[in-house]
């Protein structure tokens, strides 16, 4: 038995060959590739395969314990035959199927919870030692913000941007990782606090014995949730992410970040926010029914309750701390009048710690500070008035609190002690607020006018109803609205039931923005924007709500985004950004919100409806445009990256991607989401979170710094695009040819497990679009679509398409011009990604699920699929110069080859699932949950699965 438990996981990256360790230990290429991938060096190689062995021999302890011999001898039975049937090509599959389809369905959701859970253990072991390597592949502390800042003191030296510049820079830098809901996750929050218990418990060298109970607990978990989470749990889920970044790795990155400006030779200007975190979760109603006003409010008091109680325990610490008694040393005047001004607001502090407090003023004044973040909170729960002096309304009275205190220590010799809790403090207050994230409303932009046009019929001024104008004409009619002046509601008559949910909307918004501040929600989305009246009605319907004065004491509460997601909408960005900002009312918006205008970028539908190749490229080509509109109009834009986890929405290196940019697109603000399974494996331990999170803020600023300008002649760029509209061209086609053949969305229902899906309760939100009739392609969003193909092993999305263009451009003769765009970053950066989903692609795997679950008349499908797979990989080697796909990453080539082996009983174990399913009309319980667990044993292996 021991030793059966001993090779039952057999696992843990593979020895590396001499050849593959040497290219390993002097690979150049960023470490962002293969950290992306959730894997670490060649140096860190052995430590990691010894933990996950102490893991999984673990887990077959408890299997064995659980279960008997009897599952421990099956599992080995299926890795073993699993790990043939790799090594004979696919020969051995029909044994592997043979004991399979022999399982009881009780015995088959045990096999897939051991395989699953292997994964689990697997995944917090890599993550744990990406962070230790991480902590040390530094030594003498030069890590990207240091090793920019030391660039650009040498460059304001050598013609590169001079002194002032990086200041204004500095000034205004602001990252924002925006975390969604979006369903991808497909852990539950109990399980991923054990696994983190886990990491904890291996950081601190624990006994066996202690792990072992941490392993039998997360057999005992059930992995899958009971029921779909409501939004309140999903900002349960996302609002623990966000505190613990709160609380640790945003304070301690700004604080490194202000030390290596200054160790620079700058400064960071006072007020200036280089970081803060935003949110999705609550607000976004775009295809969700259940985010509602009353919602986002509950949503809203729950994010501010966690941001003040970080609050509150940094100011408890430092009443502790400072104990400075001006019986030894001074404090300035400015201090003392706003004690005074305190005592009159708040007597009962004052009478309270007199007494104790007479000579000490900094623990005075943190008392009161102390009772208005209790104030605040008591009156956030119970939705009363701002008392000015009791309570705070947003943020900006308790930065100006604690700053207060940090110029009379500052002027007082205690600049050392200032340094200390107090500059901790008060990075945390500027950077979280008193909300924790900002939350940015999304709807989608019919919705919008489906209530105005009920308000408009109602007037009865129009020559004809408001659903029947075209887009010029509302556009006509929406800007003669917004240089008006009068009220277009009238509310007093009662509102037009089309129009009400909508209203309720605006008018929470502009509520929350007088309980919480202005900061707490500040952003409205509007998605699927394809016009100039698509924005200019959610101006109008801002202006109701009293978010947006145009004439007497102009000024403007909200920041409105145009939404630019398919292949058509992100070619008109340009252009429609440029018909709006034409507009003088709308013109005379942006300038109340200080000329600034925020702009997303949709990565999902896109991909969907062009594929990967075409959707890089317009992404790409719209940021070039969007900056020259802004530059013509004197507006700053704010891109906002819409990525998912998977290349196929538009995931890969962060870092990368900001660096394949178009040139002067980045000005030092930058919004971008983070999704599902992404969020746990960068942000679940400090270090991988401080790591990400600092990276992206450098390559942030270094876009804005050193690439305001083109780094190659024009003509080359010129040529450059003209072969890549062949390539994105003849990609489009093949790709658009394959999802709009005859068959596919049955071919797709039948050989992936998206039906299923939606029963696997990871999110909220519906995975299809509202509609009538039969569900279609259309309906799919591109989450579920993208999960599908993972599943299978296809993954369509992420490289279908690319083989045909690159193919067309060669023989179209430019050859010689494709390797000479290997220097450009966006096409290096397109080849990287694609390049990692073809190791994660495995068509031998996806010819099982066509085999065994698709109708003969539909596996010509499939055949293209292999077909454009071998295109795509010949034509990616071929530009590689490599024999083989990740040749420069062969630790992160052998841990993909790790994870296969194990995913292959699930792969096979989901396949016999499915096609039971399919015969049966009402499956046992067993069943059903057999097949959720092996849909998240995958997810698992994979690891950004969408």
């Amino acid at each position: 038995m021991s030793d059966l438990v001993r090779s039952m996981f057999d696992t843990g990256p593979p020895d590396l060959s001499p050849s593959d360790a040497a290219t390993a230990r002097s690979d150049g290429a960023p470490r962002d590739v293969a950290a992306h991938a959730g894997v670490i060096s060649a140096s860190g190689h052995d430590a990691l395969r010894a933990d996950i062995r102490r893991l999984s021999t673990m887990l077959g302890q408890t299997l064995a314990h659980h279960g008997g011999p009897e599952l421990l001898e099956l599992v080995e039975q299926v890795r073993r035959l699993s790990r043939s049937a790799i090594a004979a090509g696919g020969d051995g599959d029909a044994e592997v199927t043979k004991l399979l389809s022999g399982l009881d369905t009780g015995t088959a959701v045990s096999l897939a919870r051991a395989f699953s859970q292997y994964f689990q253990l697997a995944n917090i072991a890599e993550q744990r030692h990406r962070a230790r390597e991480l902590a040390g592949s530094d030594p003498d502390g030069r890590g990207p913000l240091r090793r920019l800042m030391e660039r650009l003191a040498r460059s304001t030296d050598e013609g590169g941007p001079d002194h002032a510049e990086v200041q204004a820079v500095l000034a205004r830098t602001e990252l924002r990782p925006v975390f969604t809901a979006h369903p991808t996750e497909s852990s539950r929050q109990s399980v991923l606090a054990i696994v983190r218990r886990v990491a904890t418990a291996l950081d601190r060298g624990a006994p066996d014995e202690e792990l072992a109970a941490l392993v039998d607990l997360l057999w005992q978990t059930d992995e899958l949730r009971p029921d779909k989470p409501t939004v309140a749990d999903e900002a349960r889920a996302i609002g623990w992410y966000m505190e613990q970044l709160g609380r640790t790795a945003v304070p301690e990155l700004l604080g490194e970040f202000e030390r290596e400006v200054r160790a620079a030779g700058f400064t960071v200007p006072e007020g200036a926010r280089p970081l803060a975190l935003g949110c999705w979760v609550g607000g976004d109603r775009d295809g969700n029914p259940n985010v509602t006003p009353a919602v986002t409010r509950e949503v809203l008091e729950l994010y501010s309750d966690r941001a003040i109680r970080i609050h509150e325990g940094l100011v408890e610490d430092l009443v502790s701390e400072l104990s400075i008694s001006t019986r030894v040393i001074g404090v300035s005047e400015e201090l003392r009048s706003s004690l005074a001004r305190d005592r009159r607001a708040l007597p009962q502090i004052h009478d309270r710690f007199i007494r104790l407090n007479a000579h000490e003023p900094y623990r005075l004044k943190l008392s009161y500070v102390r009772a208005r973040l209790a104030n605040t909170h008591a009156r956030i729960k119970q939705h009363g008035e701002h008392q000015p002096g009791r309570d705070y309304l947003g943020s900006q009275a308790y930065v100006e609190d604690l700053a207060v205190i940090d110029r009379s220590l500052r002027g007082h010799l205690g600049g050392r002690i200032a340094d200390g809790t107090l500059a901790r403090a008060l990075r945390t207050a500027r950077a979280l607020g008193l909300h924790l994230a900002e939350l940015d409303v999304r709807e989608h932009s019919a919705r919008h006018h489906e209530a105005l046009g009920a308000v408009y019929d109602a007037l009865g001024e129009l020559p004809k109803p408001y659903a029947e104008l075209s887009r010029e004409e509302r556009t006509q009619l929406l800007a003669r609205e917004l240089e008006g002046g009068r009220p277009l509601v009238r509310r007093h008559y009662g509102l037009p039931a089309d129009a009400v949910d909508v209203l309720a909307t605006f008018d929470m918004l502009h509520d929350v923005q007088h309980e919480y501040g202005q900061e707490a929600a500040r952003t409205y989305i509007v998605s699927m924007c394809q016009g100039v009246d698509d924005v200019l009605a959610v101006a109008v319907l801002a202006r109701e709500a009293f978010m947006v004065e145009l004439h007497r004491n102009p000024r403007s509460s909200i920041d409105l985004v145009p939404l630019f997601e398919t292949v058509e909408e992100l070619s008109q960005a340009g252009e429609l950004l440029d018909g709006l900002l034409s507009v003088p009312a709308y013109r005379q918006h942006v300038r109340n919100r200080g000329d600034l205008q925020e702009v997303m970028l949709g990565y999902s539908d896109s991909n969907k409806g062009a594929g990967i190749t075409t959707s890089q490229w317009e992404i790409h080509r719209a940021q070039r445009q969007l900056r020259d509109i802004g530059a013509k109009h004197g507006v700053r834009l704010r891109l906002f990256h819409g990525r998912g986890g998977s290349v196929g929405r538009g995931g890969g290196p962060s870092a990368e991607a900001v660096a394949s940019a178009p040139f002067g697109s980045v000005d030092a603000t930058m919004k971008v989401t983070e999704q599902g399974e992404v969020i746990s494996d960068k942000y679940s331990l400090p270090a991988l979170a401080h790591d990400n999170l600092e990276t992206m803020l450098a390559a942030v600023l270094e876009a804005t710094l050193l690439h305001q300008s083109a780094r190659w002649s024009g003509a080359k760029l010129d040529r450059w695009d003209e072969v890549m509209d062949v390539v994105s061209n003849a990609a489009r086609d093949t790709y658009r040819g394959l999802v709009g053949r005859p068959g596919l969305p049955e071919f797709f229902a039948s050989a992936t497990p998206v039906d299923e899906l939606g029963r696997l309760n990871v999110g909220s939100r519906p995975s299809r679009r509202p509609g009538r009739g039969a569900p279609t392609l259309d309906d799919l969003r591109a989450i579920p679509w993208v999960f599908g193909w993972t599943q299978t092993r296809m993954v369509v999305p992420g490289w279908y398409g690319l083989g045909t263009g690159l193919r067309a451009a060669r023989e179209a003769g430019y050859g010689e011009v494709l390797d000479e765009m290997r220097e450009w970053a966006f096409f290096t950066n397109l080849l990287g990604n694609v390049e990692m989903t073809l190791t994660k692609t495995d068509l031998r795997i996806a010819g099982f699920y066509v085999s065994e679950l698709v109708e003969p008349d539909l596996h010509p499908i499939f055949d293209d699929i292999v077909a454009e797979h071998e295109r795509t990989l010949g034509e990616v080697l071929r530009l590689t110069g490599s024999s083989t796909l990740l040749a420069r990453h062969p630790v992160l080539r052998n841990t993909l080859a790790v994870r296969a082996a194990y995913l292959e009983p699930l792969h096979h174990l989901q396949v016999e699932l499915l096609s039971q399913r399919r015969t049966t009309d009402e499956p046992d319980p067993d069943l059903h949950r057999a097949l959720l667990l092996t849909i998240n044993g995958i997810a698992a292996g994979l690891r950004n699965t969408g």
